[in-house]
């Protein structure tokens, strides 16, 4: 488990990986690509609670949010020139 809590949709920085499952936090979505697989293990049981623990901070976030919108329009990711 992470030393620290997840905390959702506080910055711009975050990035878990949870087997080969990304989580990115973001100020307005939490993203979760990839696959997991919840094995029926102790290393299963590792994983579905990291998952949980990330799934609890995203919804008590979005409970604690008195303005909460009926739904946001996601902007497009932007190209930009390789600067390299």
């Amino acid at each position: 488990m992470p030393t620290q809590p997840f905390m959702a949709y506080e910055n711009e920085v975050d990035s878990l990986q949870i087997n080969n499952m990304t989580v990115e936090n973001r100020l307005d979505r939490i993203s979760l690509y990839g696959f997991l697989e919840l094995t029926k293990d102790r290393q299963g049981l590792e994983y579905a609670l990291k998952l949980k623990q990330i799934i609890d901070a995203s919804i008590d976030a979005l409970k604690r949010d008195k303005n909460l919108p009926d739904q946001i329009k996601v902007k497009k990711a932007e190209s930009i020139k390789n600067p390299f």
